[in-house]
């Protein structure tokens, strides 16, 4: 369960470093800036923690139940910048609630990195750990911005990185939601009797409503093809 815990630590960091490549470089070294003052400052915490108390968290129902609701409100925050980027693409003005999304990192970050800083002086014991601190807090503050910028350069169309940000994020939903329960159901299902006219409606319903919207954009398309004829024969006669 630990290494799956560390596997969504990491996809976590990478959903970061992602987002910091659609802000300009100025942006993402403060944000690195603001995250090595964070290692410097939880380093007397980290020095007061234990592997047995690490893990003992990382096995309670209740933090692990806490940290789920988490990372579902954080993944839906990503996915709502990812359609508001999408309403600019199309030529649609964001609207001023969505601004905020624009510059939402990532919060769950600060934890990873906390458990990043005391994986590191479990695993260097006879080093000073201030020093240690200062090593992570230096990598955080010139690792970022460099990874965020080798990802814009490794992927320099925004529709691309987008949905790389948009798959990330989903995998981070689902990985949490899997992994934080710690094998618990919340809500238990109820055993019913399977009930064929309910999934006919249901099949039903799902496919009127997909033939409806299949329709209207297409009729949606011709008219908007025919105005653009019309306005191109007006412009000609002019």
């Amino acid at each position: 369960m630990e290494l799956i815990i560390q596997i969504l630590m990491l996809f976590i960091l990478i959903n970061c470093i992602v987002k910091l490549s659609f802000w300009k470089p100025w942006q993402a070294a403060i944000f690195s800036l603001i995250c090595a003052a964070f290692v410097l400052w939880t380093c007397q915490f980290a020095i007061m923690q234990s592997k047995t108390q690490i893990a003992d968290y990382l096995k309670n129902s209740k933090i692990m139940q806490d940290s789920a609701v988490l990372i579902t409100i954080e993944s839906a925050i990503c996915f709502a910048f990812c359609f508001a980027v999408l309403r600019e693409m199309f030529g649609k003005r964001a609207k001023r609630w969505i601004q905020p999304l624009y510059w939402y990192p990532s919060l769950l970050i600060f934890p990873v990195l906390f458990y990043l800083l005391t994986q590191i002086i479990f695993a260097m014991p006879g080093m000073d750990f201030t020093i240690i601190s200062y090593l992570l807090a230096g990598v955080v503050f010139i690792g970022l911005p460099i990874l965020s910028y080798l990802i814009r350069y490794l992927f320099p169309e925004k529709e691309l990185r987008l949905e790389v940000y948009f798959l990330v994020s989903l995998f981070v939903c689902i990985i949490g939601l899997i992994t934080t329960v710690n094998g618990n159901v919340t809500y238990a299902a109820t055993e019913q009797p399977l009930n064929i006219k309910a999934l006919l409606l249901s099949a039903g319903l799902f496919i009127i409503a997909f033939l409806i919207g299949f329709v209207w954009n297409k009729v949606k398309w011709i008219i908007r093809q025919k105005k653009e004829l019309k306005n191109k024969s007006l412009k000609s006669i002019k």
